[in-house]
């Protein structure tokens, strides 16, 4: 064997065991018929009362509306942002908006919280 092939091959044993280190976190929800939905395919919401990217939608009504959670580590990406909700819980927000879902949602598809409270819930959208 000649030192390049060794060479060679030691680098691509390098870049195989490095690659998994590099793979991307993937994005914390996804697009479906034109609204978010997290990767069970549970429809997310936006609530009217939140504003600057806080979370006003708290004990009860978190009961209701489960954020879609972040991990503690989690890193803001374009326009997915993780924010520190009051209980020390971290969310993710879009585009400046939290997430949560719907506990009447029973099935991927449900969108029986748009609308509730007088509008101030709506679906989602990108």
């Amino acid at each position: 064997m000649t030192s390049s092939s060794f060479s060679l091959k030691t680098l691509l044993l390098a870049v195989a065991f490095t690659l998994p280190g590099l793979a991307y976190a993937a994005e914390p929800a996804m697009t479906k018929d034109g609204m978010l939905v997290d990767h069970k395919g549970m429809t997310l919401y936006t609530f009217a009362k939140d504003a600057g990217g806080k979370s006003m939608c708290n004990d009860k009504c978190a009961a209701n509306w489960p954020p879609l959670a972040a991990e503690s580590t989690a890193m803001d990406m374009g326009k997915w942002t993780a924010i520190k909700r009051d209980d020390g819980h971290m969310q993710w927000a879009y585009d400046g908006k939290p997430l949560y879902t719907f506990v009447m949602d029973k099935k991927a598809g449900d969108m029986t919280g748009d609308g509730k409270m007088d509008g101030a819930w709506k679906v989602a959208k990108p």
